[in-house]
């Protein structure tokens, strides 16, 4: 976690521009802000790439859905980045399709038709919004104890998922493929060597420097295909309703509905945590609304120009810890960029980075996420009543559809979606074993004396994400 100097701390005290809210000169936003491009720039390529073959769209269509995710991408990073009234969190954040949003859009569509897949899109960006209200009220059962158990299971869930990138999914003829493999490890041997030798801002960009010099490494051997991307059109925008006008039909919506309280449930997650990196107060009764909020406009709308459901992604948190650069400006220009992409015919042209190169990255950035889970972990009293078996639950039963990925398969779907997301799933766990433990029974209030009299926390408040916590720089407070 990115600590506060004690200097920072005496600013912020006397009314000083907080990191977080800091305009950098351009000149040193903008590599920054390309960074997180690079890092994210395969999750809509490949979700819109994998609609369009899974649906057998044709190339004009599938031209303007990617248009389209681009566009929303930057609208909903700028949102998240910069707020509006309430909708908006103001912190680095960027936006994304989700990865399970995108199959269940797929699967929606497979089986009643596009309009109604549509449809299920727009009314899951309807319930968010709805939602929250009711979802925020549950929010101070989820204490440092559960949420760092989620970022854990969030962090290996997403090295999971993009680790295929580098080494084709089982079954495939070019699984495992040992020039794959050597591309990741270039990647990230590149990386790390930044990060030892590289001085100042150059250190901070090693993620960025790390997937060109692989992209580079990846060239000589002939495996990029930035050709293959080149033709089309030189100028592109978004399609309103490419697919005909949606249905609405509530039914075929449950699976993405039942997905979306998981989706919540993880922007918790990574709003603690990214608020703990920038060093910012924390308050999920203020913040969470707001990320949840955005994640529903930019739903709603974008399904009317054919986008799966948006979410802010927790794939640059780990690019604000490893840079060190804390403006939110630097993913508000993120956003610019993505719509210009998106726009553009860059966005085709970005797809010939070979994807090795970026799962090595991934592979790097969603470690990062882990170890801050971890880190969140180690400051919870593993001899309070109840936290140890409580975290090894939560992380326990969360990986278990991470690491086995269909085990749930043979449920009802909205049952198996639910169950299957490993995040929702810690969450479930986390925080029905830290009510058990915490706030039920006779030792409870037998430790609460106790702590009382010794002039300390009682338990199932010390870790509460509700109460100020921590007074260290750096910390969060609530």
């Amino acid at each position: 976690m990115a600590e506060s100097s004690p200097a920072e701390t005496e600013q912020a005290a006397e009314g000083a521009v907080h990191p977080v809210d800091e305009f950098r000169p351009v000149g040193r936003l903008i590599p920054f802000a390309i960074q997180h491009i690079l890092v994210m720039i395969a999750t809509p390529i490949s979700s819109v790439f994998l609609i369009g073959k899974s649906l057998n769209l044709s190339d004009e269509v599938t031209a303007a859905i990617l248009t389209a995710v681009f566009v929303f991408s930057g609208l909903g990073s700028l949102l998240q980045s910069l707020g509006l009234w309430a909708i908006g969190v103001r912190l680095p954040f960027v936006m994304l399709p989700g990865g399970a949003a995108t199959i269940l859009f797929i699967s929606t569509a497979q089986g009643t038709n596009l309009q109604t897949a549509v449809g299920a899109v727009i009314l899951t960006g309807v319930f968010y919004i709805l939602a929250v209200t009711v979802f925020v009220k549950v929010l101070k059962y989820f204490p440092p104890l559960v949420i760092g158990s989620m970022v854990v299971v969030i962090g290996i869930n997403l090295i999971g998922v993009t680790g295929t990138l580098i080494t084709g999914r089982p079954g495939q003829e070019d699984f495992g493929d040992p020039m794959n493999l050597l591309l990741a490890l270039v990647t990230i041997v590149l990386t790390v060597l930044g990060y030892r030798f590289l001085p100042g801002i150059l250190r901070q960009l090693s993620v960025a420097i790390g997937l060109i010099g692989g992209t580079i490494f990846a060239a000589f051997f002939g495996m990029t295909t930035f050709a293959e991307h080149v033709e089309g059109p030189a100028f592109s925008v978004p399609t309103l309703m490419p697919f005909g006008p949606p249905e609405f039909n509530l039914v075929a919506a449950i699976p993405m509905l039942v997905w979306s309280l998981a989706s919540m449930a993880e922007a918790t997650g990574q709003t603690v945590i990214n608020s703990e990196i920038v060093g910012r107060e924390v308050r999920p009764v203020r913040d969470v609304p707001r990320v949840i909020r955005a994640d529903g406009v930019v739903t709603m709308i974008g399904g009317l120009f054919g986008t799966p459901a948006m979410v802010t992604s927790g794939e640059n948190v780990g690019i604000v810890r490893a840079s060190g650069v804390r403006s939110r400006y630097v993913t508000a220009f993120a956003g610019v960029f993505l719509i210009v992409i998106g726009f553009s015919p860059l966005a085709r042209l970005l797809g010939g980075i070979p994807a090795p190169v970026v799962g090595g990255t991934a592979v790097v950035v969603f470690a990062i996420i882990a170890v801050l889970g971890i880190q969140m972990l180690a400051r919870v009293d593993f001899h309070q009543n109840g936290n140890l078996i409580t975290a090894t639950l939560a992380i326990g039963i969360g990986m278990l559809p991470v690491l086995i990925p269909g085990m749930y398969a043979q449920l009802p779907g909205p049952v198996a979606s639910l169950l299957g997301s490993g995040v929702a799933m810690s969450a479930a766990v986390g925080v029905a074993l830290n009510l058990l433990f915490t706030h039920t029974g006779r030792r409870d209030r037998a430790d609460d004396e106790k702590a009382d009299s010794a002039g300390e926390a009682k338990p199932g408040v010390n870790t509460s994400i509700i109460k100020t916590v921590k007074r260290r720089p750096g910390d969060y407070r609530i």
